[in-house]
């Protein structure tokens, strides 16, 4: 009988096999070990593959398509609504291959290598960045335990260091693990300014990457991560690619009326982080042009409004005209912060260069200056 697609749930040791005909009916079920997989497949003739984009799936299709086969990769996500009731690994494969018939199943492409290992330089570097951030809280902690208080952020770690060793009320028994923790910071921030200086490198390298980074608030590091684990060419549009990372409203709509919440975030939770951390510096470049609620200044009712201002006043008045005449500073920013809150403004911005990347990457256009705000 022939088979018209096989699912697969790995694990570490056994697989769980689901084929199909081509009317959807089971024609079997098996396990095989780890080992079993490839002699098994390469004894089976070109068919359809499917299994969860999990740790080790792009790997196995990369595998299978050496084989002849072509395999797809589906997301989890989209796999849970297919698990009956009483999980176990026949069900999972099942829901796989069912999930697979959808005919508006989405699947993720299988990665090369080359772009697993260039993506992995970012992931190393996020994992040892959250470690310093660990380290360095304990140590503000730890300080905080004898009386010694400091400031958030990198910048105040060393300095705090030196205050600890010239306290004299720490003990001399905490002495020594203080030291450590400090050595560990010195460490982590040695091994990450040479993962910097390999992305640096990586970066000018990679033409889609250069071509982000001109985008006002993406900088290497979010255009490398933009150009590395995201294809273009699997969504439909740049609304799509925003609502895929998780920047557009969740909906909560029935009965024909529409509700629309906060933003989803799901997706890419990293990509997500990158951009809204650019958006916002983009709109501190704004200045003080709105207050943190998002109504505009208003003009005081007194006399004192019509004095005419200090050197200090019309020195501060100044850098914020500069600021505003940065090409980041779009008059639709602009009008959008004299409305709406700030942070609420930088998820749309964020929302926009999402959808800007995207027409770059697929039509690799170079990025196009709005006018500068007046």
């Amino acid at each position: 009988m022939e088979i018209k697609r096989i699912a697969i749930d790995t694990s570490k040791h056994v697989f769980t096999l689901h084929a199909v005909d081509a009317k959807e009916r089971v024609v079997w079920r098996r396990e095989l070990k780890r080992h079993q997989v490839d002699p098994f497949f390469a004894r089976l003739p070109a068919t359809e593959v499917v299994l969860e984009a999990c740790g080790g799936s792009h790997h196995w299709g990369r595998r299978l398509t050496t084989l002849g086969h072509t395999a797809r990769l589906i997301p989890p996500q989209y796999v849970k609504p297919f698990v009956k009731r009483g999980k176990n690994d026949r069900n999972d494969a099942e829901a796989i291959s069912e999930a697979a018939s959808r005919p508006g199943m989405r699947f993720v492409p299988v990665r090369s290598a080359g772009q697993q290992a260039a993506a992995m330089v970012l992931s190393v570097r996020e994992l040892l960045v959250k470690q310093r951030t660990q380290l360095v809280n304990a140590l503000r902690g730890h300080a905080a335990e004898f009386g010694v208080i400091a400031a958030k952020g990198m910048c105040h770690a060393e300095k705090l260091l030196v205050t600890l060793a010239a306290e004299p009320a720490v003990p001399q028994t905490a002495r020594p693990m203080l030291a450590l923790l400090g050595e560990e910071i010195a460490h982590l921030t040695t091994r990450i300014a040479g993962i910097d200086r390999q992305l640096a490198a990586l970066h000018k390298a990679h033409p889609v990457s250069r071509l982000l980074a001109e985008i006002p608030g993406v900088g290497p590091i979010g255009a490398l991560t933009l150009a590395l684990r995201v294809d273009a060419g699997q969504f439909r549009g740049g609304r799509h690619f925003a609502a895929w990372i998780g920047l557009t409203p969740k909906e909560h709509s029935t009965g024909g009326r529409q509700r629309l919440g906060g933003i989803s975030r799901e997706g890419n939770e990293r990509l997500r982080q990158l951009l809204v951390l650019g958006a916002t510096s983009v709109v501190r470049l704004a200045g003080p042009g709105a207050r943190p609620g998002g109504r505009p200044r208003r003009a005081s009712a007194n006399a004192n409004a019509m004095t005419p201002p200090s050197q200090d006043t019309a020195a501060d008045a100044g850098k914020a005209r500069g600021k505003r005449r940065n090409p980041a500073v779009t008059p639709w920013l602009l009008a959008l912060l004299e409305r709406r809150p700030r942070k609420v403004a930088a998820v749309a911005l964020a929302n926009k260069m999402a959808r800007i990347a995207w027409a770059m990457m697929t039509s690799g256009e170079a990025y196009r200056h709005q006018p500068i705000a007046a």
